[in-house]
Formats: structure tokens, C-alpha cells, sequence
């Protein structure tokens, strides 16, 4: 009864052995697939920082470029301006001198053909006051001073002396008049063609300028939206590289974990096997020892487990009741022994000291006890 005892309470340990074989495979298995979606997502986050950064690398070099833009269309706008400052003062300039002209010549005109009728020294004064005038062709102009040197009576350049008769200056004056005219005509049709030309300048600068402030007002635009989708991909970069150490540092632990519990698991299964195997032998060899004691084929036993027993067979008159007693424990003493030293066992050495010297009802329930004893070991260890 109770050598069965101790059996079920060796194979309650087997039962324990298998629930923590049963923890080491689930566990091993949870830490492996950790560890697999691990990589994976290593693999994705080294993918994703690569493509920011090439993202990020590509928007640096089109902002870059359309910096260059801006700048060159900026400097444009400051160039057309220049060109069109200077513009603007050579026709104000040249406008005021046409102006002036065709002033001029209106004026001397006008008093000109009222010498016909009175005061011709004032139409000699403002005849020769066209002189001055740049616009004037040197022609003319030495029309001009033949027209005046024929109307002076004394001094061929004098200007400021007395006047010949008015009545001279009629047929004098016509072709003058008609000189003049002919060049008020051509002044005021230079004067339109160069409003006309200041007006096409003008428009052609708006027009430019719209269109210089349209690009830069664009490629600004496009600039701090790149700039910043290029902050968004440096942050989600970051964010990346973050979550990628977090990720291989639990891999790692999960990987560390993992070898220490599979050393552990293969550890403890060996350690079970040999104290299994321990176990069943100890077993065996008890039950033996309590066959050779319990057996009454003293002579059978004693040649089949202790061969050196075969002499005491010669000297029956020494077997007295006691000596009959003591053969089957001392036999059962020396086999313990055999088996402790075979199996390195401390408890069957310990048991072959006891068997040898304690009495023969004792030693059975000892042996007894100490099987339930071995199977209540081994279901602690476990």
C-alpha cells in the first residue's frame, strides 16, 4: 500500500513537470512571435526613416531652388525698375524740351503773322529767341539768322537795334512762317510718338512687374509649404528613429528573456529526467531490499544476491533464530550498499546503515516510510 503511495506521488510529479513544459512552450512560443512582429516593424520603421529622409532631402534641394528663383526674380523687378526710372527721366526730360519747343515756335508763329500789321521788333525778338532752343535744327537756324540779317538795316547780327519799316516784313516773313510750321508739325508728331513710346514702356513694366510678382508671390507660397512638409517628415523621422530604439530595445529584452528561460527550461528538464530516473532506481532497489527481507527462500536469495553468502550454507549449525533473522537484512544491507555506490544514492547508503543495524520490524516500516518520504521529495523539487 504504501510503495503505491509513493508511486502516485512520483507521477503527481510528472503531472507538475508537464504543467511547467506546458509554461516554458507557451511562453517560448509568445516571446518568439514578439520578437518576429519585432523585426517587422524594424524592418517597416527603417523603410519609413529612410523614405523621410529622402523626402526630406528632395524638399531641401526644391526649397534651395526656389529661393534661387525669388532671388532672380527680385533682382529682376530691381533692374526693370532702374531701366524704368531712367526711362521715365529721359522722356520727362525730352517731353519738356518738345514742349518747350512747340511753345516756342506756337508763339513766334503767332506774332509773325501779325507783322503785317504792327510791331516788328517784337517779331524779331521772339524769332531769334528760338535759337536757344536744342531741338532746333542747325538748318533752321541759319534760316533764322538770314532772316534776321536781312531785316537789319546796319549790323547783320544785331538783334536789339531798331526795326526796318513794318511794311517790309510781309513777303519776308512768309517763308519763315512756313519753315517754322513745318517744324511745329514735326515736333508735336515727335511729342506723340514719344508719349506714345512712354505709355508702351510703362505698360510693358506693369505688365512685367505683374508678372515677377505673381511668380515670386507663387513660389513663395509653394517654398513654405514645402517647408513645411519638410518640418512634418523631419518630425515623423524623428518620431520613427524614436519608436525604431523603443522596438529594438524590447526585442532585445524579449530575445535576452527568451535564451534565459530556454536554458532555464532545458535545465530543469534534464535535472527532472535524472531525478525521474534517480527516483524509479531508489524505488527499485527498496522494493528489492524489501523482497530479500520479507523472502523466506533464504538459501534461493542468497545465492542469486549474494553470492558470498553461499558459505555460511556449510555451517547450519551456527543459523540459531536470531543469525535466521539477521541473513535476509544483512543481505538486503549489502545490496542497498551495491546500489548506493552505483547509483551515488545518500538515501540507499543512509537506508543500508539502518537496515544492517536496526531490528527486522522496524527496517520494514522505516524502508516503508521512507518510500512515501522519496515520492513527497520529488513532488516539492517539482
Amino acid at each position: 500500500g504504501m510503495l503505491a503511495k509513493g508511486k502516485d506521488e512520483k507521477h503527481g510529479e510528472q503531472v507538475q513537470f508537464a504543467a511547467f513544459k506546458q509554461f516554458c512552450d507557451d511562453t517560448t512560443v509568445e516571446k518568439k512571435r514578439a520578437i518576429e512582429e519585432a523585426n517587422e516593424k524594424i524592418g517597416m520603421l527603417k523603410a519609413d526613416i529612410e523614405k523621410y529622409t529622402a523626402t526630406a532631402a528632395k524638399l531641401t534641394q526644391e526649397i534651395a531652388e526656389h529661393d534661387e528663383d525669388i532671388s532672380v526674380w527680385t533682382g529682376d523687378q530691381k533692374a526693370a525698375t532702374t531701366v524704368r526710372e531712367i526711362e521715365k527721366a529721359d522722356y520727362d526730360a525730352l517731353h519738356k524740351d518738345y514742349s518747350e519747343s512747340v511753345d516756342a515756335l506756337q508763339r513766334a508763329v503767332a506774332v509773325l503773322k501779325k507783322q503785317a500789321h504792327n510791331r516788328p521788333q517784337a517779331a524779331l525778338a521772339q524769332v531769334a529767341s528760338l535759337k536757344s532752343l536744342s531741338l532746333i535744327p542747325q538748318e533752321a537756324k541759319k534760316a533764322i539768322d538770314l532772316f534776321l540779317m536781312q531785316d537789319s538795316s546796319e549790323e547783320p547780327d544785331g538783334l536789339d537795334v531798331s526795326a526796318p519799316d513794318a511794311h517790309g516784313y510781309e513777303f519776308q516773313s512768309h517763308g519763315v512762317i512756313e519753315m517754322l510750321e513745318k517744324l511745329l508739325d514735326e515736333f508735336v508728331a515727335e511729342r506723340t510718338k514719344l508719349d506714345k513710346e512712354e505709355m508702351n514702356g510703362k505698360h510693358a513694366y506693369d505688365m512685367l512687374m505683374q508678372d515677377l510678382n505673381a511668380q515670386i508671390k507663387q513660389a513663395t507660397a509653394d517654398r513654405d509649404e514645402k517647408s513645411e512638409a519638410k518640418a512634418k517628415n523631419l518630425q515623423s523621422k524623428a518620431d520613427a528613429e524614436g519608436d525604431l530604439k523603443d522596438t529594438s530595445d524590447t526585442r532585445k529584452a524579449d530575445q535576452v528573456y527568451l535564451d534565459d528561460l530556454t536554458a532555464t527550461c532545458e535545465q530543469k528538464a534534464m535535472d527532472f529526467e535524472s531525478r525521474q530516473q534517480l527516483r524509479a532506481e531508489e524505488l527499485e532497489a527498496i522494493a528489492k531490499a524489501i523482497e530479500i527481507i520479507s523472502s523466506g527462500a533464504v538459501a534461493g536469495n542468497a545465492e542469486k544476491h549474494l553470492p558470498s553468502l553461499a558459505q555460511v550454507g556449510s555451517s547450519l549449525a551456527q543459523l540459531r533464530a536470531s543469525g535466521a533473522t539477521r541473513a535476509p537484512q544483512q543481505r538486503a544491507s549489502d545490496f542497498l550498499k551495491e546500489r548506493a555506490q552505483h547509483l551515488n544514492s545518500r538515501v540507499l547508503s543512509a537506508l543500508a546503515v539502518r537496515v544492517e543495524s536496526d531490528p527486522f520490524e522496524k527496517v520494514k516500516k522505516m524502508i516503508k516510510d521512507l518510500i512515501v518520504r522519496l515520492m513527497e521529495e520529488a513532488n516539492e523539487e517539482a
